[in-house]
C-alpha cells in the first residue's frame, strides 16, 4: 500500500511539472488554464454530513490548499438513494468543470428506485478510496461471532432483526450477501431500515434491534468505550487501524462489499476534459492532506482509474443487481 502511494506521489509530481509548463506556454500564447483548473462544481447526491459529503469536502479542502483548483463549490442534491444528484449530472451534459461523488450505495439506490438515469449515463473518472461496514451487537448480546449470526439466522431468521441504512443501500446489501452466502435466502432476513446509521444505533442501544449493520465510523464511539461488538468486517483482509476485529472471510462468510467512493463527470464531455479531471482528482488523492483523510477515517486507498476503475464498476453494478434481486427489490 505504502508503494502504491509512493508510486502515485511521483506521478502526481510528474503531472504537475508537465501542468505547469502547459501553463506557462499558454501565459505565453494568451490563452487561459483549462476551465477545471480555475473552477469545479462537486455534486453530492445526499445530505450533508453522510459519506459522500465527507468525500467532497475533503477534496475540496485538499484541492484549495494545494493549488490545484482555483475555487471548488461542494452542491448537495439528497434523495432517492442519490439519483436526483445523478439526474442533475447527466442534465449538465458536456460541463467539465463538474464531478459528482458516487459509489457503492447508488449502484443500489438506482435500481431501488426505477432511476431512469444509470451510471452509464455519467462518466467514470476514478474510485478514491474504499470504506468498510461492519456487524456489531450489544456488548451483552449473546452472538459472540459470525459463527453465532450465521447460525441464529438458519435456525429462524425472522427472529434477528438486523438493522442499518435505506432499503438497497449498502447495509441491506451487505446483510442479504451474508446471508446469501450460507444458504440462507437474503430476503429471509429480516431487515429493519433506518434513514441513517445514527438512527440505527439509537435502537440497537436500547434494544430495539439485535444487530447493526453500517460503516464502523457510525459505531465507532460506542465500540471504542466498550458498548457494542464488533462481529465482523466486510473486507478480504483486515483493515489498517481495525486489525483486532476480524474480517467475515476470516470466519467462513465470504461476503466482501466495499463501500467504495469515487467520482463521475457529466456526458458529453471530450477525452481531452476527461484526462484532465482524472488528473486533478489523481493529483488530489497525492497530497498529504488526502493522506490524513484516509488515515482519519480508516478509509482504504484503493485508487483507480481508467480502465481499470471501469471494469471494476461493471463487476459490482452485475453483483448488486444479483442480490437486489433476491432480496425482492427489483
Amino acid at each position: 500500500m505504502d508503494r502504491q502511494r509512493a508510486l502515485r506521489a511521483t506521478g502526481a509530481v510528474c503531472a504537475a511539472l508537465v501542468v505547469g509548463a502547459a501553463a506557462v506556454n499558454a501565459a505565453l500564447s494568451g490563452t487561459h488554464e483549462s476551465e477545471a483548473r480555475a473552477r469545479i462544481d462537486i455534486l453530492v447526491p445526499a445530505d450533508p454530513g453522510g459519506g459522500w459529503d465527507l468525500v467532497a469536502r475533503e477534496t475540496q479542502h485538499a484541492l484549495r490548499v494545494n493549488d490545484i483548483v482555483a475555487n471548488t463549490q461542494v452542491l448537495n442534491l439528497p434523495g432517492a438513494g442519490g439519483t436526483i444528484g445523478l439526474a442533475q449530472t447527466v442534465r449538465r451534459e458536456g460541463e467539465a468543470t463538474t464531478l459528482m461523488t458516487t459509489g457503492t450505495v447508488m449502484i443500489g439506490g438506482i435500481i431501488v428506485n426505477d432511476s431512469a438515469q444509470t451510471l452509464e449515463d455519467v462518466v467514470p473518472i476514478a474510485r478514491v478510496a474504499d470504506d468498510y461496514e461492519v456487524f456489531v451487537v450489544r456488548e451483552d448480546s449473546p452472538l459472540q461471532d459470525m459463527g453465532d449470526l450465521v447460525q441464529a439466522w438458519q435456525d429462524d431468521p425472522g427472529a434477528v432483526a438486523v438493522g442499518g441504512g435505506s432499503l438497497g443501500g449498502t447495509d441491506h446489501l451487505l446483510a442479504g450477501l451474508a446471508a446469501r452466502t450460507q444458504g440462507v435466502s437474503a430476503d429471509q432476513v429480516n431487515y429493519i431500515p433506518f434513514a441513517g446509521g445514527a438512527q440505527a444505533l439509537t435502537s440497537l442501544l436500547s434494544g430495539s434491534i439485535d444487530v447493526g449493520v453500517s460503516g464502523y465510523n457510525e459505531f465507532r464511539d460506542q465500540v471504542e468505550a466498550g458498548n457494542l461488538r464488533v462481529l465482523g468486517v466486510s473486507a478480504e483482509e483486515r483493515v489498517e487501524g481495525l486489525e483486532e476485529h476480524p474480517t467475515l472471510p476470516e470466519q467462513g462468510v465470504d461476503a466482501v462489499l466495499p463501500n467504495w467512493r469515487g467520482f463521475m463527470a457529466p456526458p458529453g464531455i471530450s477525452e481531452e476534459e476527461r484526462a484532465e479531471l482524472t488528473a486533478i482528482v489523481e493529483e488530489m488523492v497525492a497530497t498529504p492532506e488526502w493522506q490524513d483523510t484516509l488515515e482519519r477515517n480508516r478509509w482504504d486507498d484503493t485508487y483507480q482509474s481508467g480502465p481499470e476503475f471501469e471494469e471494476f464498476l461493471a463487476a459490482e453494478i452485475t453483483r448488486i443487481t444479483e442480490v437486489t434481486e433476491e432480496l425482492g427489490l427489483s
